[in-house]
This record gives C-alpha cells, sequence and structure tokens, in this order.
C-alpha cells in the first residue's frame, strides 16, 4: 500500500520512465493482431521509436528519465508565446505590446471599427494612467494634413516629411515580401521608409516610396573592403532620387552600444550584394564608427555627407545614453556653426531587432526622458528652428503622437506597429528566422504567405488612420496643429492621490538658456562635462 506523498512520485516516476516504453510496445503488438485497429500501429510504433530513442540517448536527462513525455516541456516552451497571448493574459497585459495596443494597430490597418466599448480599462488612479488636456472650444477648423519640412539653412535640398513614418528595420532582419510591402504601402500613402543600417536592396526601390537611408557603423552599401566608409559608393546611392535623406545610426533603443554580427551562413548572394561583403564571410558591426571619434568630427562628416548626397538632409539618430554627449554635439553645432538638419530619438523601449537581454532590459533612456533632454539640448542653445526632432519607441497611436509632440517632436517613426500592419502576431520569433507571418524570415516557404499589394494597403491604411486619430486629438484640445501641443497639456499621476502637468515634474528650457546660464539648471554638471573635441568620460554626477 502506498502511504505518502513520496510513495506516489516514486510510482509515477516508475510508470513514466519504464512502463510507459513497455506498454507502447504491448499495444502496438496488441494492434498488429486484431485487424481493425492496426492503423493504430501508423501511430504507436513513431512513439515507441522516439520512447525507446529519448531512453538510450545521453545528451539530455529529462528525456533519458522521461522518454517522450520529457518532450512536451518543449512543445510548451514553443506554444508558450502564443497560449499567454491568447488565454492567458488580459487585455493590458501583454509585453512588449498588449493585445489592446496591438488589436487597436490591426483594426486600422485593416478598416475595421477601431472603437472601444463601456469606458476605459485602465485603472485612472493609477501611475499607469496620463492624459492629455482637452478644449471646452474643439476646433474643428484644425487642418486635414500636416508635413513638416526637414533641413537647416545649410541643407539645399529639404524633404517635407509625412507624421508618421517607417522606422528603420532592414533587408535581412526583415523578409524581401515585408521590405516591399512596407514601400508599396509608403508610396500609396505619401510618407517615408527608413531602410535600416543593412543598406539598400532592390526591394526597397521596387515600388518608388521615399526612402531615407540609414549608414550604421558597418557602412553597408558604401563600405571599403577592410570595413570602412568609401565616399564614392556613398554618392552613387546617395544621389538616388528615391533616397529623401541620410540618417547617420549612432545607436538604436534595442541594444544601445552594441554592435551587430551577421554570420556567415546567413550572408547569402542577396544580402552580400545588398550590404557590400563577400558572400558566406561574418561581418561585424562595430559599436562604434570609424569615421569620426569626436562631436566636432560627426558635424563635419555629417556635412561631407550633405554634400555628396547633393545637398540632402542630414541626421543622426541615437538612444541616449550619457546626457554630457548630446550636450556636446549641441557645443559642437554652437562652435562649428556646422548642424545637423535633424536628430530622430531612438527610446530604450523601441527595437525591432534581436538584442542581449541585458541590453534591452537595463541599457539606454527610455523615449519620454531622452525625449526632452535633446529637447533641451536644442533649444537650450537656440538650434531647435534648425534641427527637427523626431520621435521613435512604441509609437502606434494617435494618442502617443500627440504626447511626443508636446516633447518637442516634430515627427514620429514606427517600427513594429508597422510589423503589425503586415499582420506579426508578436510570435517572438523574429530571431530565429521561424517568423510564422513571413515578415522576419528569410524563409521562402514563411514569406510566401506575405502578400505584397494586400499588405501594403494595410500598412498605408494604418498610416492614414493613426494620422486621423492625431488629427482629432489637435481638434479635441482646440489647436491648430499638433506642434501647438505643450508639455503643460500632458498630465500624468504620481500616485493614487496626486497628479501634475508634465512641466511640473519635467523642467523645459528656455531658448538660449543654455548659453545664457547653464549653471541654474538641473543640466550644468552635464553641461560642464560637455566639450565639443571629445565625447569623452563624464565628469559629472550620473
Amino acid at each position: 500500500m502506498i502511504h505518502n506523498r513520496a510513495d506516489w512520485r516514486d510510482s509515477a516516476e516508475l510508470f513514466t520512465r519504464f512502463v510507459l516504453p513497455l506498454v507502447l510496445l504491448a499495444l502496438s503488438a496488441l494492434f498488429a493482431w486484431v485487424g481493425w485497429l492496426r492503423w493504430g500501429l501508423l501511430v504507436t510504433l513513431p512513439l515507441l521509436a522516439i520512447a525507446l530513442w529519448d531512453f538510450f540517448q545521453r545528451k539530455h536527462t529529462l528525456r533519458r528519465n522521461y522518454p517522450l513525455l520529457a518532450r512536451v516541456r518543449w512543445l510548451m516552451e514553443d506554444l508558450r508565446p502564443y497560449l499567454r497571448a491568447y488565454v492567458v493574459e488580459g487585455d493590458l497585459e501583454g509585453r512588449p505590446f498588449n493585445h489592446d495596443e496591438r488589436a487597436l494597430v490591426y483594426a486600422r490597418s485593416k478598416g475595421q471599427l477601431d472603437s472601444h466599448p463601456f469606458g476605459t480599462e485602465l485603472d485612472v488612479y493609477s501611475d499607469e494612467y496620463e492624459w492629455l488636456a482637452h478644449s471646452i472650444v474643439p476646433n474643428a477648423e484644425a487642418p486635414t494634413e500636416w508635413r513638416v519640412d526637414v533641413g537647416s539653412r545649410q541643407c539645399t535640398k529639404p524633404y517635407s516629411a509625412a507624421l508618421l513614418n517607417i522606422s528603420a528595420m532592414s533587408f535581412g532582419s526583415l523578409s524581401a515580401n515585408a521590405i516591399m510591402a512596407l514601400n508599396k504601402g509608403a508610396a500609396a500613402g505619401g510618407f517615408y521608409h527608413d531602410t535600416g543600417e543593412g543598406g539598400l536592396s532592390r526591394y526597397h526601390r521596387a515600388h518608388g516610396g521615399d526612402l531615407v537611408w540609414e549608414i550604421g557603423s558597418g557602412y553597408f552599401g558604401c563600405r571599403t573592403e577592410d570595413g570602412g566608409f568609401d565616399p564614392a559608393k556613398f554618392a552613387d546611392t546617395a544621389q538616388i532620387d528615391q533616397v529623401r535623406m541620410v540618417e547617420i545610426k549612432l545607436s538604436q533603443g534595442a541594444k544601445p552600444g552594441h554592435g551587430g554580427v551577421l554570420p556567415g551562413e546567413k550572408v547569402t548572394e542577396e544580402i552580400a550584394a545588398t550590404r557590400g561583403v563577400a558572400v558566406g564571410k561574418t561581418v561585424v558591426s562595430p559599436p562604434c564608427h570609424s569615421a569620426f571619434r569626436t562631436p566636432i568630427e560627426l558635424l563635419e562628416w555629417a556635412a561631407q555627407l550633405r554634400e555628396l548626397s547633393g545637398g540632402k538632409p542630414v541626421g543622426i539618430k541615437l538612444c541616449v545614453g550619457k546626457p554630457h554627449e548630446v550636450f556636446a554635439i549641441a557645443k559642437a553645432m554652437v562652435e562649428t556653426g556646422i548642424v545637423l538638419d535633424y536628430i530622430v530619438v531612438d527610446g530604450a523601449e523601441g527595437g525591432t531587432g534581436a538584442a542581449p537581454v541585458e541590453f534591452s532590459n537595463r541599457v539606454g533612456m527610455p523615449l519620454r526622458e531622452g525625449l526632452i533632454l535633446v529637447r533641451n539640448a536644442l533649444v537650450g542653445t537656440r538650434l531647435k528652428d534648425q534641427v527637427k526632432v523626431a520621435a521613435a519607441g512604441k509609437v502606434h497611436s494617435g494618442a502617443g503622437m500627440a504626447m511626443n509632440f508636446g516633447l518637442g517632436a516634430d515627427w514620429c517613426n514606427a517600427g513594429r506597429a508597422f510589423m503589425f500592419a503586415l499582420g506579426c502576431v508578436q510570435s517572438m520569433k523574429c530571431h530565429t528566422d521561424r517568423c510564422p507571418t513571413g515578415v522576419a524570415t528569410q524563409d521562402a516557404t514563411r514569406q510566401r504567405g506575405l502578400v505584397v499589394p494586400e499588405k501594403s494597403e494595410r500598412v498605408a491604411r494604418f498610416q492614414r488612420h493613426t494620422l486621423h486619430a492625431l488629427r482629432e486629438m489637435v481638434v479635441a484640445m482646440g489647436l491648430d496643429n499638433p506642434w501647438q501641443i505643450e508639455p503643460c497639456h500632458i498630465s500624468e499621476r504620481q500616485n493614487s492621490a496626486r497628479s501634475d502637468s508634465i512641466d511640473r515634474i519635467y523642467h523645459f528650457l528656455a531658448p538660449g538658456e543654455l548659453l545664457d546660464a547653464p549653471g541654474g539648471t538641473q543640466y550644468a554638471d552635464h553641461w560642464d562635462a560637455a566639450r565639443a573635441d571629445t565625447f569623452g568620460e563624464a565628469t559629472c554626477r550620473q
């Protein structure tokens, strides 16, 4: 007789480890003798073979101790993202995007009803709630569309950008069909498509949509044989009419300060041709650029790129790290007179590519703080009228865009939201080449499911409806345009009993304040530590 739990556990283990394979063998023999059950052999014999293999193999302990049944663990691991998303999670619990956020993008991309019944599901007395100040007198006469002119006085070919565009996502990270669908959608909707640092492929050019060519530390598409920058190759591509702006990638939200490695087995002929590298050879993207080492050298290189491109806008993209480095770039612009045309601020919550988990979770400044710091650096040095600012980091809704405008953005970029528009289901398989929707894979059989003409319509529709939602926010606030949104129009909770407007939580500098009276700002130590001739190590309090 079994008297205690330990005995029960021992009996269960005896059954799963030894009895089960014997039972399967006995069933197989029975099925062989009983004619009308003979078809059962098609199921039981393979299972028996797997159980015996597991019992005698030496690599996996669980499979050796629990033949066949141990494989259920791996099955559940594979199914976990789907079970969690569709069965376990509440509408507001999923990450990085919850169900409601994804559903909003899906609905707008498909042209379906995007309203929500019965009030908000948010706890309006918790710190998850923030809101925009509406007006008693909404401005129904506000324009139906806005665009922003990007280009300083040193730029001879400024670009009129839409207020929502496609963030940097490389061919290789995304599939050929995904790239073509994004670009076709951008062409139809009149917004731009950032190439990502992986080079400008033929798929980016297939449908004529406006492109922003991103140049990373690997200089893909404009690199020398030893991985340096090649001005002649750059000029050949940058002067293509479809390329409207050039973006120097300093860092990205997913893995700021971290380079990348593309294993040689993934460097196909097509990817090698796009990136300008050798087929089958491992390609390394260094953590930092070799074309410059100081803030002044960065600006001089940006000026060179602007000249080589024929006068097109040139900007930088970064996830903010050490504040003094942002101020060093601002000081360099003031001292040299060379200005960037724009800065894209990528929040630490952003990132469409795979990254080391330590970087994703613990490195980089979130978008809100990074955007405010860059805004203050430009306003405080009287450069904001020339240097436009874009915000990137989980942008997916008109309300989110409105808040970014209130913190200093001139336009927004989105990456994962446009992936959702393509059909991404957040399966978290981007880095495995087994994306089930054909978005983030080079597997031709998986890409087949992504039909370019149909998905491109969803891309354009999502962008259009999201901008319509932004306009509705502007109208409700009684304003003429989103650039009139101020920090005082945005409020958030500190706790269940207290809330404040953003301008009472964060400090927003007045024009020229860093030049005229930096000592009176919260950035005094960072400003003092910043030098135009070096990024250096901060000597200020962090």
